[in-house]
């Protein structure tokens, strides 16, 4: 009897363990129709959980029963299996019919529910991190740059630094070019008796300044009479500025030939007869220095000062050759006398000229015979002796007078003469003056040297020899 019930029960619970099996199986395929396989590339980890008090195995978001025979008992499990890959990153909304679907309750003891987690979409990891790192870094650089500029600028000793940077650099650029002189004129002594014979021409013309520098080029004896007192340059001027034209004819700046045109701004009047020629009339660089000197043209003057560079670069080039009082104020004609110089200062430049320091022997010899042409032959000229020759310049206005040479004796000596002489307006005594001077002074180069007999500290005494008897 007991095995007959034994026997039932085990029928029993195996016909009832078959009927669970089908339902499993049913259910199974159920899911198995509404599960797609994933894709290969996408890894699938499902984590799964086990709920104790509902015997559940949940796995993703669908859900599987599982059977298992343990010990002659049946036991369910809930499986949830991983939802299906969404196309394109995009989530499939679901509804409550295909919800439905996955709900599968064989009986009580069993419960199926539907997925409450779905598993997030990895994304591909973007491939401009380099990118991004680089621009980071460009941004940090530029960054550091600026504040760099900032701090710099905002720094006090920053701003002094640069201060005293700029007054530095505008005092160098505005500093004069350091100038080497040339050997001044050597001097040896005064000749006092001329100088006293000229001193007294000046006591016998009241109301004249005369200035008077004369060296005799070889014995280097000199006459200083105010040689070192400013006076109106008038026409003299023009002699520094032939020798400036000189310089740049052997530096190759100015070509004799180049051509030099007759500008309005340029013309000047008084002497000269190029300010008679229509604007825009030519003439060689040689024509214009020549008639610069040989008629005292005061608009072929100009012109040559504009081609060298004007006023300021000429003055400048006069003090590099120690010329003290030598200074262009204005253009030509310089009626009022601004333009000025110095006995000495044309001395000076004279001697700078016959030693051949400022230019080549060439344009030295050009130089000299251009001045030989001086038409103006009114003041030291004819105090000149006969076959004398003088390589001179004059200067006439009303309040002075003067004129600057270098003269050639017959004897082969040559002498430097200077003369200028302040006046009243337009005195005709100051000719005269410069006249005598000049006469004076080429008598007193044409007598001998003097030389001095020194005499014997001891006397010396002579005997007569005695004649032998």
């Amino acid at each position: 009897m007991e095995q007959s019930l034994a026997g039932k029960k085990s029928l029993g619970s195996q016909v009832k363990i078959n009927s669970l099996r089908e339902g499993g199986n049913k259910n199974s395929q159920k899911l198995s129709q509404d599960t797609k396989i994933p894709y290969k590339n996408e890894k699938l980890q499902p984590t799964a959980t086990r709920d104790n008090s509902n015997s559940e195995v949940r796995l993703g978001g669908q859900a599987r029963v599982e059977t298992s025979v343990m010990n002659g008992k049946s036991r369910s499990r809930q499986v949830n299996l991983p939802p299906k890959p969404a196309l394109n990153n995009q989530r499939i909304p679901s509804s409550p019919s295909t919800n439905s679907r996955h709900k599968v309750v064989p009986t009580q003891a069993f419960k199926v529910t539907s997925p409450t987690k779905k598993r997030p979409v990895k994304r591909k990891k973007s491939d401009g991190f380099l990118v991004y790192a680089l621009r980071l870094i460009i941004f940090g650089v530029g960054t550091c740059a600026i504040a760099g500029t900032l701090l710099s600028v905002i720094n006090p000793a920053t701003r002094m630094n640069q201060q005293a940077q700029e007054k530095i650099n505008q005092t160098v650029s505005k500093a004069e070019p350091i100038i080497t002189a040339p050997p001044a004129i050597k001097l040896n002594q005064e000749i006092m008796p001329l100088k006293a014979a000229v001193q007294q021409l000046g006591a016998k013309n009241k109301g004249l300044t005369p200035g008077v520098f004369f060296v005799d080029l070889d014995t280097n004896n000199y006459l200083d009479w105010n040689g070192s007192l400013p006076f109106a340059a008038a026409s003299t001027i023009k002699i520094p500025v032939l020798v400036a034209f000189f310089q740049d004819v052997d530096a190759g700046k100015i070509r004799l030939d180049e051509k030099l045109i007759v500008k309005k701004e340029l013309v000047g009047s008084g002497s000269g007869e190029m300010q008679y020629r229509p604007l825009g009339t030519k003439f060689t660089a040689l024509t214009t220095a020549t008639k610069m000197i040989v008629i005292s043209d005061n608009t072929a003057t100009n012109m040559l000062i504009a081609r060298m560079g004007g006023i300021a670069a000429l003055n400048q080039r006069f003090q590099s050759w120690g010329l003290v009082s030598t200074k262009i104020n204005n253009p030509l004609p310089d009626l009022t006398g601004t333009n000025t110089t110095s006995p000495k200062d044309m001395a000076q430049l004279m001697s700078l000229v016959d030693r051949g320091e400022l230019m080549s022997l060439r344009s030295r010899d050009r130089l000299l015979e251009i001045m030989r042409r001086t038409k103006t032959r009114t003041l030291l000229p004819p105090g000149l002796g006969e076959g004398a020759i003088i390589a001179h310049k004059t200067g006439d206005i009303g309040s002075m007078v003067g004129d600057v040479g270098l003269v050639d004796m017959p004897s082969g000596k040559r002498y430097i003469a200077v003369a200028m002489v302040k006046r009243p307006h337009n005195d005709s005594r100051a000719q005269e003056l410069i006249r005598q001077i000049s006469r004076i002074s080429y008598q007193q180069f044409t007598k001998p040297p003097v030389t001095q007999v020194m005499p014997s500290p001891t006397p010396f005494i002579t005997t007569a020899p005695s004649r032998e008897r």
